[in-house]
């Protein structure tokens, strides 16, 4: 059937009609199980570019443990987490993941290594694709097609198995994954095919099951830094106003000697991996009031996401005040310009066959730019170098028969030079040019949400995530954004989201209100009313004439939704003598829908209460409750036959239908 013929005279489904006027119902405290109990909650900030873990026992939940640190890592760059790359044997078996998977990679010799698959920066795919399904492909370095599932669930299992190993010889005996409540985190501005994906491929790797979905809690990545940010004491932040000088520098140097000294004061901690959390509310916090704003703004390597919440007290729980936003504006960006700078020196067609043929000495590449990326600030005057691989210097030479230092010079690029110790020299001014578009949109963007009525009177700004670490962001947020609110960087910005999720995990209830992202309904029949319903939907049943497809609205998009908040509506069969009663669930980006058959309604559940066998004296009109209950990253939903308490649920899917 096309997509706008209508759906129920196609199905011959007798549909059910609205019994009641709408109402909500705040039972909230109905439906919830018993809370299981967990030994310790394990967050996963499963990034882009990196990612990591952490973890807190529920016995001491004022310590968090933040991983072993891995094997591997790269000059120039210190940190707790572990490149998100992941590496498949030729058999497409889990052969090894982040820094181990990288070196064996690249220590095999080029004509193995095209069998073997090889994956980073996978996670982007879950943004980008418009209709992704459990059967969506990532494409390995070497061209292969692998479905995105089994990546993810590799990855997810991995993260599982390092976790309950190390907290098995910290215990000093076996740790089960039943004592655990998985937390792992997602970017707010994902669509929810996206966020259920990954709750998906964390069943594959046997994190939780569909019937015990408690132990796994998807969390925003910007609620999770909002959590930890309220914790912040003022020694564990730096904050790049321009109102004071910070410990005593002026605020134009304070940016740089800031971050020196909040990394000289973590490379002493490193041994220790575990942080404090005091239980009391941060300094910076017990300054902000009941309704008080303030922004929260994740920088990845892939998306850039921003949430402002409200605070509530005397809790302090937090309200999402406008629905997140953001895009593909990650540190991503910046790397995509350095290709683009490389296309333009030594041609697009050289690149993408050193990409193909020397997947290896690409990626190296790739890590010698990340660790000058990392060296890049505003006020730097000495030039970046940049080591080529030998084998992009050898196999230039061949595929143009001219040398790369000869290619710099006819090149009209005059930022970037060859120096004689076979490095590209790249000035200060031309590295900051790569970082310019991707921060100019983050800056535009932030800009376009202060200017939303919902966002007046913001009173702090956090920069947080491992983009936040760079000083150019730091700076274009400060000068842009400074005048109208506080900008503050907690000091192991990159870890800012893991620890967060864990401290969430501990205390799901701290965020209170959400946005609902989507229009949620279900599909009725009304009676029809000449003039006011098109003719095209009448249908006329034993005698009564009804309209067809009508979208009955349960949430429209953008509603605040408290956390459990349960909405329910009665129908009743339009044919009494029904005994299958089927209730379809669509939902819409659009906030105002009238019929299941307008164009970005999708159908994301179906409710199939069957009441056969049942006692035939019921009520000639048969109440069936609806129920949706909203908040979690999860939605939830069930029919009920009064008459006979019959029940069926089901949770909402998006990737199914």
């Amino acid at each position: 059937t096309s997509a706008y013929s209508s759906p129920a005279k196609s199905l011959g489904d007798p549909g059910i009609t609205p019994l009641s006027p709408s109402h909500i119902a705040k039972d909230s405290d109905a439906d919830d199980a018993v809370e299981q109990l967990f030994l310790v909650v394990v967050a996963i900030d499963f990034g882009t570019t990196s990612s990591g873990y952490a973890y807190s026992f529920t016995k001491e939940p004022e310590c968090i443990h933040v991983m072993r640190r891995w094997e591997g890592g790269d000059p120039g760059v210190s940190n707790q987490k572990t490149p998100t790359t992941i590496l498949l044997t030729p058999e497409r078996k889990f052969h090894s993941f982040g820094y181990a998977a990288r070196d064996f990679y690249h220590d095999l010799d080029p004509n193995e290594s095209k069998h073997w698959l090889y994956f980073e920066k996978f996670k982007m795919k879950l943004h980008t694709t418009s209709n992704l399904t459990m059967e969506t492909d990532l494409t390995a370095a070497n061209g292969k097609k692998v479905k995105a599932l089994e990546i993810f669930a590799y990855a997810l299992q991995f993260f599982k198995e390092q976790a309950l190993k190390e907290l098995s010889d910290q215990a000093g005996s076996d740790f089960e994954n039943t004592e655990v409540r998985w937390v792992i985190t997602v970017p707010a501005i994902w669509k929810q095919p996206a966020k259920q994906f990954m709750r998906q491929a964390a069943y594959k790797a046997g994190m939780a099951t569909p019937e015990n979905p408690e132990q796994l809690i998807i969390a925003l990545e910007p609620e999770a830094a909002s959590i930890y940010c309220r914790k912040l004491r003022l020694h564990q932040m730096i904050e790049l106003s321009s109102r004071a000088p910070v410990n005593g520098y002026s605020p134009s140097d304070a940016v740089g000697t800031g971050f020196t000294q909040a990394k000289e004061h973590v490379r002493r901690n490193r041994q220790s991996r575990t942080f404090l959390v005091e239980n009391v509310i941060g300094e910076i916090w017990s300054e902000l009031e009941e309704g008080d704003r303030y922004i929260v703004v994740d920088s990845g390597g892939g998306t850039v996401d921003m949430t402002v919440h409200q605070i509530r007290l005397p809790e302090g729980h937090l309200k999402e005040l406008y629905k997140a936003t953001g895009g593909p504006y990650g540190s991503l960006g910046v790397d995509y310009e350095f290709e683009k700078l490389l296309c333009k020196i030594f041609g697009e067609d050289f690149i993408d066959q050193f990409k193909i043929k020397r997947p290896a000495a690409w990626v190296d590449l790739m890590i010698a730019f990340e660790s000058r990326k990392r060296a890049a600030a505003p006020d730097r005057t000495n030039p970046l170098n940049i080591t080529l691989p030998f084998s992009f210097i050898d196999y230039y030479k061949k595929f143009r028969g001219h040398s790369v230092e000869h290619a710099l010079r006819k090149s009209n690029v005059d930022f970037v030079k060859w120096s004689s110790q076979g490095m590209l020299r790249m000035s200060p001014d031309a590295m900051n040019a790569l970082f310019k578009p991707t921060i100019d949109q983050i800056v535009q963007h932030l800009s376009d949400v202060f200017d939303k009525p919902e966002v007046t009177n913001v009173k702090f700004l956090f920069l947080v995530g491992g983009f936040a670490e760079s000083p150019l962001l730091q700076q274009a947020v400060q000068s842009a954004f400074g005048s109208r609110c506080r900008v503050i960087i907690p000091q192991d910005v990159g870890l800012t989201i893991l620890k967060g999720a864990v401290l969430f995990g501990l205390d799901p209830a701290v965020i209170k209100v959400r946005r609902s992202p989507l229009t949620y309904g279900v599909g009725v029949l009304n009676r029809f009313v000449e003039g006011k319903h098109p003719p095209e939907k009448l249908l006329i049943k034993d005698g009564t004439r009804w309209c067809t497809d009508v979208f009955d609205k349960f949430i429209s998009a953008d509603q605040s939704v408290a956390l459990g908040e349960t909405v329910t509506r009665s129908y009743t069969p339009a044919k009494p003598s029904q005994l299958v009663i089927v209730i379809n669930i669509y939902s819409s980006e659009q906030d105002n829908v009238s019929f299941i058959t307008e164009s970005g309604v999708k159908k994301c559940g179906t409710l199939r209460l069957d009441l056969t066998g049942t006692d035939a004296s019921v009520p000639s009109r048969r109440e069936i409750k609806t129920l949706m209950q909203f908040g979690d990253t999860e939605i939830k939903a069930m029919a009920i036959d009064v008459a006979t308490s019959k029940s069926v649920k089901v949770g909402i899917d998006f990737l199914n239908y």
